[in-house]
C-alpha cells in the first residue's frame, strides 16, 4: 500500500521548484545568492480548496506562493514538498487559450443560383 499526502482545511501541497544556479541571460550565481525560489506545482489539493469556486487552484498548476506559512513535508528524498494555506498562494501562472479559428459566412451572392 503506497502512502500519499492530503492536506486538510484550507490547503494545498506543492512541489518546490528547483532553485535556479543560472539566469535566463546566461550568468552563473554563485552558491552564496542563492536565489530563492517560491514557485512550484500543486501536487494535491484539500477537498475544502476543490469545492471552493472562490479558489480556481487545481492539481498541476504552476503557483508562486509566500513561504511564511508553508511547512515542510519530509515525504520524499528527491521532492521538496511544502504544505501551504491557500491564502498563501499569491499568483497563479496561466497560459493563454488559443483562439478558435473563425470561419467567415461569405453572404455575397457571388454563389452560382440553383435551379428549381
Amino acid at each position: 500500500m503506497t502512502e500519499y499526502v492530503e492536506p486538510l482545511g484550507m490547503r494545498i501541497l506543492i512541489r518546490k521548484d528547483e532553485p535556479r544556479t543560472q539566469t535566463r541571460g546566461g550568468i552563473v550565481l554563485p552558491d552564496s545568492s542563492e536565489i530563492p525560489t517560491i514557485t512550484g506545482r500543486v501536487v494535491e489539493i484539500s477537498v475544502q480548496v476543490e469545492r471552493n469556486e472562490d479558489f480556481p487552484i487545481r492539481k498541476y498548476d504552476k503557483v508562486l506562493f509566500h513561504p511564511k506559512n508553508a511547512i515542510p513535508v519530509d515525504f520524499e528524498s528527491d521532492n521538496l514538498l511544502f504544505v501551504v494555506p491557500v491564502d498563501d498562494v499569491v499568483a497563479i501562472f496561466r497560459r493563454p487559450r488559443p483562439e478558435r479559428s473563425k470561419i467567415e459566412v461569405d453572404t455575397d451572392d457571388d454563389l452560382p443560383e440553383l435551379e428549381p
